[in-house]
């Protein structure tokens, strides 16, 4: 059988007809990448480099097949944490235009060989196809694209042109059964980018407003005393947002002679940011004492039991803990440090988020001293006190409470924690394991 009529009887079949030899030609533009937000990198600017290997001449009717290699990374691997194998996955747009206008979608596999620190970037090749209706020249130009991190959780740096893109290949298409020869194909450079590092802004949520106030308890036969609710502003260390506000409640019952506390924020108080396993989030806050006793009581909540999904509203759970005072008078209760842990690998992080000036008292008991109680303890708002038999206090360990946000002590801080940040550049590929806290605690 001929070579033709082999082509005629795939083309029936559906299957992808390359109608005459596939030509390739390389084009290279600046490029602008979106690190995922916990990164602590800004937009990166570079130079992506890549070939397009398409056939040079097809008939209408034909579908056709078209390749995306990438020759050329915009930046290396830095030097944080080595990239495992088959854990990246690139997807983009193929634009062609002219005789036939349409966005072909192109897809990689999940394949690339183990990328050590300080390496260039391996990404697998896409494929896409495309079918021809209309007879005349078909220019193809890359376009945007999407590199995916899967481990230990799935991530995403989105690059787009910045600039006027080069067509990198011409399919020309006839209108009957046509030959295999002729077709051109063309391609463009630009000059290399660079990647810097940098911070990212987290967004924020802010919850609604209501006045603080005072609730007296501590006397009679009462056990139960609610407090109101306050509206609190956070200031959050590296690689937290640089700000949120969130609506607190310190609820507080009697227990013999210490009181059992209920600590709520409010709903939907932050975007999960990225697709988190069931028991890698949980909250705790050092509550501040005034008045008549001094110190913190450390509170604390369960674990996220269920899995998060990227960018949708987490609600933390209640954090609990006991009181025992240690003054008689009136002492009151305030919000002091949220800390958001996240566990990956056995391994945590934690991140502060400290208030940002006074936060309004949500609660004010007549206590008793009793012994052992919290008056003469830490009093600093970020950590512990010996407020009684308490549950569990918080941490600000693993070295991001002491790294500002031009520091890549966070950067490195996270990657030990999540087991692999991933800074892939060029196309530049920022990928880190955990994206930045956003939105209101």
């Amino acid at each position: 059988m001929s070579a033709a009529g082999v082509a005629l009887m795939l083309g029936g079949a559906g299957i992808l007809l390359a109608a005459s030899p596939a030509q390739a030609a390389e084009v290279a533009y600046k490029t602008e990448c979106i690190p995922p937000p916990i990164s602590g990198l800004p937009p990166v600017q570079g130079t992506t480099k890549v070939q397009i290997t398409a056939p040079a001449e097809a008939k209408v009717g034909d579908e056709v097949e078209v390749v995306w290699k990438f020759v050329e990374a915009a930046s290396k691997n830095p030097d944080i944490l080595d990239l495992e194998k088959d854990t990246v996955k690139p997807t983009g747009t193929l634009k062609a235009a002219g005789a036939q206008t349409v966005n072909i979608a192109m897809e990689g596999p999940r394949s690339n060989p183990p990328i050590p620190k300080n390496s260039p970037m391996k990404l697998s090749d896409m494929k896409g196809k495309i079918k021809l209706t209309t007879a005349g020249e078909v220019t193809l130009t890359p376009d945007a694209y999407n590199i995916n991190v899967s481990k230990p959780m799935s991530t995403d740096t989105k690059c787009t042109p910045k600039e006027t893109v080069k067509a990198a290949a011409t399919i020309k298409v006839t209108d009957g059964g046509g030959g295999t020869t002729g077709g051109t194909t063309s391609g463009g450079s630009t000059s290399g980018g660079t990647t810097s590092g940098g911070t990212t802004n987290g967004g924020s949520t802010t919850g609604g407003s209501t006045s603080g106030g005072s609730t007296s308890g501590g006397g009679g036969g009462q056990t139960d005393f609610p407090g109101k609710e306050v509206t609190v502003a956070f200031a959050c260390k590296s690689p937290g947002p640089a700000s949120i506000n969130s609506k607190v409640t310190i609820n507080a019952k009697k227990n013999g002679g210490s009181y059992d506390l209920v600590v709520k924020t409010a709903k939907g108080v932050m975007n999960s940011p990225a697709a988190l396993p069931a028991g890698a989030l949980k909250p705790s806050m050092a509550v501040l004492l005034g008045g008549a006793d001094k110190g913190t009581v450390p509170v604390t909540g369960p674990a996220n039991p269920d899995p998060l999904e990227q960018g949708k509203p987490v609600d933390l759970p209640d954090m609990t803990g006991t009181y025992k005072p240690g003054a008689n008078g009136k002492s009151t209760l305030s919000p002091g440090t949220l800390t958001i842990d996240v566990t990956l690998g056995g391994q945590k992080i934690s991140i502060p988020c400290t208030v940002k000036g006074t936060a309004e008292a949500s609660l004010e008991l007549d206590t008793s001293a009793q012994a052992g109680g919290a008056s003469g303890s830490s009093s600093n708002g970020s950590g512990s006190s010996g407020g009684g038999a308490s549950s569990g206090g918080t941490s600000t360990s693993g070295g991001l409470a002491q790294t500002g946000s031009d520091n890549d002590g966070a950067l490195r801080a996270l990657a030990l924690v999540a087991g692999t940040v991933i800074l892939l550049g060029g196309a530049v590929f920022t990928f880190t394991p955990w994206h930045r806290l956003r939105g209101t605690r």
